[in-house]
């Protein structure tokens, strides 16, 4: 795109991998910051692609007059749009416990994924069908949109990484306990950067189509737990110890990914179905188990 020298490739991901977290490295008030500026800026640019492809395919009856020269089953094309956002998605709590209220949380996300995500979608697919190319960066540059192409590339890039070495930072706390955030998202940092030198981007639809079979079924246990384990209602984190691991949970998740990954059907669904009456059943054998133990102790 800017026909920079080949040796310059690694300096420059390793450089851009660890700056591009200086906004999670702050923390959600970083990551605010960018988004002002960054989403609508976006927005605006993506419009202005849409508007040139749909003028190039000749209006939207050229557009719906282009026949796709490949085609692909429903069943795997529901699972790579689950695994474009299902892996924020399980994690949204990271950003929405700073809402104002409930209410605020459901709508911010429901906007962000179904329109913010779905208009990502809706471009790629623009692109693939009018260019035959689903990169929006490189559908600009075709479009003769070069400055443009790179803004969105910076911009993409950037706001992708913060918030999923931010969520990488707020599990790995989670998980060691600790309240080491620099350091994790440092860490997050260096394993993305390693995971872009290797050439993950050329594995970015397997990589996709699999998000979209193992983490769904992640919510079908969230579900789960918070309706049938605890009737709807949480308790309050501060008066609640938590375990270190829920077997109930993690036999349930293990269930539904290897259903969903074995599945030949829309795996997501299959993942979150097992995984939530899986959640039930072993939540409530583990129920009778306990209830038992405690009339032997009582009866000793």
């Amino acid at each position: 795109l800017l026909d920079l020298p080949q040796g310059w490739t690694i300096p420059l991901m390793v450089l851009f991998g660890f700056g591009f977290s200086l906004t999670a490295f702050i923390g959600y008030k970083g990551l605010d910051m960018l988004s002002r500026v960054a989403v609508p800026a976006m927005l605006l640019l993506l419009l202005w692609s849409m508007w040139i492809a749909t003028r190039d395919a000749g209006g939207l009856e050229g557009l719906l007059a282009i026949e796709p020269q490949e085609s692909m089953s429903w069943h795997m094309a529901i699972t790579l749009v689950f695994g474009t956002f299902v892996s924020g998605a399980t994690q949204a709590t990271n950003w929405t416990r700073f809402a104002r209220d409930g209410k605020t949380a459901v709508l911010s996300s429901l906007v962000g994924f179904f329109i913010g995500n779905g208009l990502m979608i809706l471009v790629g697919a623009y692109g693939a069908i009018v260019y035959q190319q689903p990169d929006i960066v490189e559908v600009m540059v075709l479009q003769g949109l070069s400055i443009a192409a790179v803004v969105m590339l910076f911009l993409n890039i950037w706001t992708t990484q913060d918030n999923t070495i931010y969520n990488f930072a707020a599990a790995g706390c989670n998980l060691l306990r600790k309240d080491r955030r620099g350091e994790i998202t440092l860490i997050g940092a260096g394993v993305g950067t390693l995971l872009a030198i290797g050439g993950m981007y050329d594995m970015l639809i397997p990589f996709l189509i699999l998000l979209g079979s193992i983490i769904p079924p992640i919510g079908g246990v969230i579900v789960a737990d918070f309706f049938h384990a605890h009737k709807g209602r949480y308790p309050r984190l501060a008066d609640t110890t938590l375990p270190r691991f829920n077997p109930v949970g993690l036999g349930a998740y293990g269930l539904g990914a290897l259903s969903a990954f074995v599945s030949p059907w829309v795996a997501p669904l299959v993942g979150i179905v097992v995984a939530a009456l899986s959640y039930v059943l072993l939540f409530e054998l583990q129920r009778v188990r306990l209830q038992r133990r405690q009339l032997g102790a009582a009866e000793a």
